[in-house]
């Protein structure tokens, strides 16, 4: 009898493992330094030439950049910190957000 229960959770596992790859995460980096567009221009040129990276905005009044990752791949802290910091700037805080990249460039 606890066959068919096995298989279902089996089956509902690998779906899961299938479809976790495919998702689109939306990053959002808190940044202090960041005070005119002169400075958001490198740090846009940089994340856009990523191949991990679909889409990339900056705020200066929020001081954040956001990066969409790629179906499928992904960028990490320390490659998003290290550019940062290269380009002059100090990555307070990197978090992977629940909201679409919209949602979170909306405000």
């Amino acid at each position: 009898m606890k066959l068919p229960y096995i298989i279902c959770l089996l089956l509902f596992t690998a779906i899961i493992a299938k479809a976790a790859p495919d998702r689109v995460a939306t990053v959002k980096t808190t940044v202090n330094g960041m005070v005119c567009s002169f400075c958001a221009q490198g740090i846009l040129a940089h994340f856009k030439k990523h191949p991990a990276v679909s889409n990339v905005h900056v705020d200066l009044t929020r001081k954040i950049v956001l990066l969409e990752e790629s179906k499928g791949q992904s960028i990490t802290d320390k490659e998003i910190t290290d550019h940062i910091k290269k380009s002059g700037f100090e990555a307070v805080k990197v978090e992977r957000v629940k909201q679409t990249f919209e949602e979170a460039k909306g405000g």
